[in-house]
């Protein structure tokens, strides 16, 4: 945890404050005590202190912001499954997709 903690004096956030926003829900470290934090994570907290300092978001609106940047990347995770599934189609049948999809496209 001493890494872990200058990692966050380094980006400027309390160790409080970081205790705070996972009690919340806002970070999630992971490993074997809960403890660790992925560069995901550091990421996470440098943006919610951003929203909150720089840019003076309250914390419902962190909340909302966060629930949809999750919502972006889960839809981006399963865009890629979606093409990588499409990859394995034989070319006639991802032709045929492509076409349908395109004709959804059209009518929406």
């Amino acid at each position: 945890m001493a890494e872990d903690d200058d990692t966050l004096r380094a980006l400027r956030i309390e160790a409080a404050t970081i205790e705070q926003w996972i009690a919340i829900g806002w970070i999630a470290p992971r490993g074997p005590d809960a403890t660790g934090f992925s560069e995901s994570d550091l990421a996470r907290a440098c943006l919610i202190r951003d929203l909150r300092e720089a840019m003076g978001v309250n914390d419902e609106g962190v909340g909302v912001a966060l629930s949809l940047l999750d919502q972006i990347h889960g839809l981006r995770r399963a865009l890629r499954q979606v093409a990588g599934a499409m990859h394995g189609l034989p070319e006639p049948m991802r032709r045929e997709v492509l076409v349908i999809l395109r004709a959804m496209d059209e009518g929406a």
